[in-house]
């Protein structure tokens, strides 16, 4: 894969034209009883666009290959993947509001349930946002330093959290905690480098106060985690494209995400209706709005296949209230596969609909994976979403002589 981000600041230009993305995180799936959720949902809009657009399949990283939200997301944005492979928690404190300065470490954290060592629940049943509050209030009165180290907790949303921690010599090249599987082992945090160690440390120590501090706990027994990143540094998605942007998601990963890249950042609310709520409050003021549904990936990882579908159908409803602002291009997709049957992220190729007054429509007749496998997009690097985002916008001088 090129990375466009050096050719395409060599050809972008400014202009007035709209753009809006839409990423229903997770979409993809694979069939149960012969059908996949997007086959089996009543999505007559969305099936509506991909006879009227261009259509394909998008690997997020290459073929084969897992991601995790971040590398799908930031492949979307026009980021190579691989290149700026981001840690979960810089992306979960900068969603929550957090001040990350320089030399601070992050991870994002789940509360999960244990028996012994072993992993029941890494979400803990997806605990109340209440609930976790209330225990991140009690881990915060009990563990205010190690070592110099300041620990600095916030709550996210259900079982998420994030950990900040900030002091000397602290470092990200550590492991994490979460085995990412149940019924596996919690992780020692251990060093993958020299400059690692204290902070391992640290970690380790923080694990084992929050353990005493919860045994008692139903269903939150403990807590895994994962990511541990720094600030980094990173070319600015409005800087880059020369265009206005912003992110409208209820999750504070994405709005992380969002952020990290120098998009301003709203709420969505709780629902699709609420998104496009904010988006045509919004409308006149920018010109990029990246739009995020992030229940049809939680339905998809806690094996709902019923509730995946049901969520593709809400989303399915507003797609004419976005079409309504006349957009100059509009695309649907989502930054990874989360098929139900398989209950986590998935290597599988996610659908894509590119929207425009210059797509060529094709032979795919429906938003289902099997059909837009026919579109004429073909099967393409995500990374190149955003080039042909900007193409169809009107955003692109020629490349060459």
């Amino acid at each position: 894969m090129i990375d466009p981000i050096p050719v395409l600041k060599e050809i972008v230009k400014e202009g007035k034209t709209k753009i809006v993305l839409l990423v229903i995180d997770g979409v993809g799936g694979l069939p149960v009883n012969g059908k996949t959720e997007l086959e089996r949902a009543d999505i007559p809009e969305l099936d509506k666009l991909a006879r009227e657009s261009s259509c394909g399949l998008i690997e997020p990283v290459f073929p084969g290959l897992t991601p995790g939200s971040g590398p799908g997301h930031l492949a979307l944005f026009g980021y190579h993947p691989i290149k700026y492979n981001i840690g979960r928690g810089i992306l979960e404190a900068l969603g929550v509001d957090l001040e990350v300065k320089g030399g601070d470490v992050t991870a994002r954290g789940n509360f999960c349930t244990v028996e012994g060592d072993v992993v029941v629940d890494r979400r803990a049943g997806r605990i109340p946002t209440e609930k976790n509050r209330e225990l991140i209030e009690r881990l915060k009165s009990k563990i205010e330093r190690i070592e110099d180290v300041e620990v600095i907790l916030k709550s996210g949303r259900e079982h998420r959290f994030v950990l900040l921690l900030r002091g000397p010599g602290l470092s990200d090249r550590v492991t994490d905690t979460d085995p990412h599987k149940e019924k596996e082992r919690v992780l020692s945090c251990r060093a993958t480098a020299p400059e690692g160690e204290k902070t391992a440390r640290v970690v380790n120590e923080f694990l084992s106060r929050v353990r005493e501090i919860l045994k008692n706990e139903k269903p939150a027994n403990f807590v895994l985690l994962r990511g541990f990143s720094g600030m980094p540094d990173i070319p600015l998605f409005p800087d880059t494209y020369k265009i206005k942007a912003c992110g409208i998601a209820t999750y504070p990963m994405y709005r992380g995400l969002a952020r990290l890249v120098g998009m301003e950042v709203y709420p969505a609310g709780e629902t699709p209706q609420d998104l496009v709520h904010t988006l045509r409050e919004l409308w006149q003021r920018y010109d990029y709005f990246y739009l995020h549904v992030k229940k049809t990936d939680s339905y998809g990882e806690d094996g709902n296949f019923d509730g995946k579908v049901h969520m593709l159908e809400e989303v399915d409803r507003i797609i004419p209230e976005i079409l309504s602002l006349s957009p100059d291009v509009f695309a649907v997709t989502g930054d990874h596969s989360t098929p139900a049957l398989m209950r986590s992220h998935s290597w599988h190729p996610v659908p894509f609909i590119l929207h425009s007054g210059f797509a060529l429509p094709d032979d795919a007749r429906a938003f289902t994976e099997r059909e837009c496998a026919k579109g004429i997009l073909g099967r393409f690097p995500a990374l190149y979403v955003t080039s042909l985002l900007l193409a169809h916008a009107g955003r692109l001088d020629k490349f060459g002589a």
